[in-house]
């Protein structure tokens, strides 16, 4: 594969993605805004533009890989694409999917709705999972980077213009909010009532009540290693994109609002770039 493909954010998503692209034969121009993160891509064989537009000049698919709505729409005016290129959107972006695709729309880019559920690890391991809605054509395209990137392509819908990829993502954040602060809440009180949390771990291990994310997050904590999957900031922002399209949908989040404040009060005490496990420190006044 020679295909040029523009990818649009390299943090912690969007480096992976471009660096295993590259590995699977795709001709790979990346941009960020804070520039040393691409450029350390350079020794895997991507080219680093100075620019979005330079980046998406000629390429047939671009890739935004950001942090918000926002900034995915800063970063796509800036890049301009010619029209007919398609846009394969795979940042979590909430309701702000429609802005995006108002956008795609009024500049005749063929919109790919393609959030990925995963984070630093299966990024690096092309192990993603991406939740995808987009027209019958732009398939037989986009499929082969989504094979470079991902474990598994789940199509959800055959119009990216629907949205309907990026509301999964929003369901599935509401899992992982549940899932990180349950795990952080029980060893917080483990602490607390002066009991080992080891064995509270122990118990949950091999039972119904144990999964992969069980064990990962549990052994941050106990390790007190907060290396950054998915942070602290980003966990908060997805919480809130959920109460927003929650609210417009009138379902209550009660869950969902505390586990934003605990994301929120975790940062406050200086653990916003740690790791989202890092919750586990709204716990406590200390």
């Amino acid at each position: 594969m020679t295909e040029t493909v523009a990818v649009l954010g390299t943090g912690i998503i969007g480096a992976p993605v471009a660096r295993n692209l590259s590995k699977a034969g795709f001709a790979v121009r990346a941009w960020n805004r804070t520039g040393a993160k691409a450029e350390a891509l350079a020794g895997d064989g991507v080219q680093v533009a100075a620019s979005a537009a330079e980046a998406v000049e000629g390429a047939p698919v671009v890739i935004t890989v950001l942090t918000d709505g926002p900034s995915v729409l800063e970063a796509i005016r800036a890049a301009a694409p010619a029209a007919g290129t398609i846009w394969v959107q795979l940042s979590t972006v909430g309701d702000a999917v429609d802005e995006l695709i108002a956008y795609a729309d009024e500049q005749g880019l063929v919109f790919v709705d393609a959030p990925v559920q995963g984070t630093r690890q299966p990024a690096e391991q092309g192990q993603l999972i991406v939740l995808a809605a987009g027209a019958a054509g732009a398939r037989e395209t986009v499929q082969p980077l989504f094979d470079a990137i991902g474990k598994r392509t789940l199509w959800v819908g055959e119009d990216g213009r629907s949205g309907a990829a990026s509301r999964l993502k929003l369901v599935l954040n509401t899992w992982v909010i549940a899932l990180t602060h349950g795990v952080g809440e029980a060893l917080a009180l483990a602490e607390g009532l002066g009991v080992d949390p080891k064995h509270f771990v122990d118990v949950v291990t091999g039972g119904p009540m144990d999964n992969g994310y069980f064990q990962a997050k549990s052994a941050a904590i106990l390790k007190n290693d907060y290396t950054t999957a998915f942070s602290v900031d980003n966990a908060e922002k997805d919480a809130r994109l959920v109460l927003e399209a929650a609210a417009r949908a009138g379902v209550r989040m009660d869950a969902v609002e505390a586990g934003r404040a605990r994301f929120a009060r975790a940062s406050e005490a200086g653990h916003g770039d740690e790791d989202m496990a890092a919750g586990y420190f709204a716990s406590f006044d200390k």
